[in-house]
C-alpha cells in the first residue's frame, strides 16, 4: 500500500465513498455512518493485530499486510458491514412505520441533521431509495457497487457467494426493476411531471399561493385511512383547503421526491428510504385535478414505483 500520511488520514480519504456506498446500500444517513465507523474499527483491529504478530508497536501510519488498495478493502468491508445490517432489519420489518417518519419540529436524539439527510436522498433519488428497498440484498449489493461504483463483477461475486456471471444477472436483473416498465401512452409525462415537481416545491418552500395555482378550484384530495390515521378514508374538496394541508406537510415534504408510479409522474415519500406514502396526481389541462395519497401497506404493495427517466441518479449502462 502507498503509506503516504498516516492511516488514519487514508481513511479519511476514503470517507465520502464509503459513507456513498453504504447510504445506498442502507438508505439511512445514521446507519450509513454506524457502518463507515464499523468499517474503520475493522481496518484498525486488522492493523493492531498484524503489528502484534510483527511484535511491533503499531504507529498510526501502519497499514496492515498484503493491503495493496486500501480503496477497495474499504469498500469490501463496508459493503460486507451493510450486508449484515440490511440482515438484521430484516427483524424489524414488522415496526410500525411511523418510527421512521421524523417529526421536523423535534431535535433528532442521535444528533441526525433532517436537512442533511433530506439533502442526500434528494442527491441519490427518493424514487430510486424507494426502489432499492425492493431488491433482494445481493440485487441491491451487486447493483450499488457495479452500476454506480464500478466495482468489477468478479470483486462483487465473493461478498455474496456467486460466481461473476451470476452476480452480473442479479445487477441486470435490479437495473430492470429500477427503469421499470414505459410511461402510460398518452400520459403527457413531461407536462404531468412538471406539475408534480413544482407542487413539491412550492410544498417545500411554504408557498400557498403557489400551490393554489396548481390545483383546479374543485380538485378533490383522497387519504386513505393509514395517512393521518383515522377511522375512516379522508376526502378534502377545494384548493384552499387542499393547499393549506400541503402546508402542514412542509417537513415531510423534505423526505418527499419525483417517481413514477403505474406509469405516470407522481411522488414518493421515503424518510430512511423506506416507502412511507405515495400521492398520485390526476392532472387535466394542466391543473391538478385529483391527489389519491396512499399509506396503506397493501396498497403501496401494489404500486409499480420506478425511477423517472432522466433521473442523474438512476442506473448506468454497463
Amino acid at each position: 500500500m502507498d503509506e503516504n500520511g498516516s492511516l488514519t488520514e487514508r481513511f479519511e480519504k476514503d470517507r465520502t465513498r464509503l459513507r456513498a456506498v453504504a447510504y445506498r446500500m442502507l438508505g439511512s444517513v445514521t446507519e450509513a455512518d454506524d457502518a463507515v465507523q464499523e468499517t474503520w474499527l475493522r481496518l484498525s483491529r486488522t492493523a493492531d493485530a498484524h503489528a502484534h504478530e510483527e511484535g511491533e508497536e503499531r504507529g498510526d501510519g501502519d497499514a496492515p499486510a498484503g493491503i495493496e488498495n486500501l480503496t477497495g478493502w474499504l469498500t469490501t468491508v463496508v459493503s460486507r458491514v451493510c450486508l449484515n445490517m440490511l440482515r438484521a432489519r430484516e427483524n424489524r420489518r414488522e415496526d410500525p412505520l411511523d418510527a421512521y417518519v421524523p417529526d421536523p419540529d423535534a431535535a433528532p436524539e442521535d444528533g441526525r441533521d433532517p436537512e442533511e439527510e433530506a439533502l442526500l436522498a434528494d442527491s441519490v433519488g427518493v424514487a430510486l431509495l424507494v426502489v432499492l428497498d425492493t431488491l433482494t440484498h445481493a440485487e441491491r449489493l451487486a447493483f450499488v457497487l457495479h452500476d454506480m461504483f464500478a466495482v468489477p463483477f468478479d470483486e462483487i461475486g465473493p461478498l455474496i457467494e456467486r460466481t461473476p456471471a451470476a452476480t452480473r444477472q442479479l445487477a441486470s436483473r435490479a437495473r430492470r426493476r429500477v427503469r421499470g416498465v414505459a410511461p402510460a401512452p398518452g400520459a403527457d409525462l413531461p407536462r404531468r411531471r412538471q406539475v408534480v415537481e413544482a407542487f413539491l416545491a412550492a410544498t417545500r418552500g411554504g408557498n400557498f399561493d403557489a400551490l393554489v395555482s396548481l390545483l383546479h378550484p374543485d380538485v378533490v384530495l383522497h387519504a386513505d385511512r393509514t395517512v393521518v390515521p383515522t377511522p375512516e378514508p379522508v376526502v378534502v374538496r377545494g384548493a384552499a383547503t387542499v393547499a393549506r394541508g400541503a402546508m402542514a406537510a412542509t417537513g415531510r415534504a423534505l423526505f418527499t421526491g419525483p417517481a413514477l408510479i403505474d406509469g405516470t409522474a407522481g411522488l414518493v415519500m421515503a424518510p430512511g428510504g423506506r416507502l412511507f406514502l405515495a400521492l398520485v396526481f390526476t392532472v387535466t389541462g394542466g391543473l391538478i385535478t385529483a391527489i389519491d395519497v396512499i399509506a396503506e401497506p397493501e396498497r403501496l404493495r401494489h404500486l409499480d414505483i420506478t425511477v423517472l427517466d432522466g433521473d442523474p441518479s438512476g442506473p448506468h449502462e454497463e
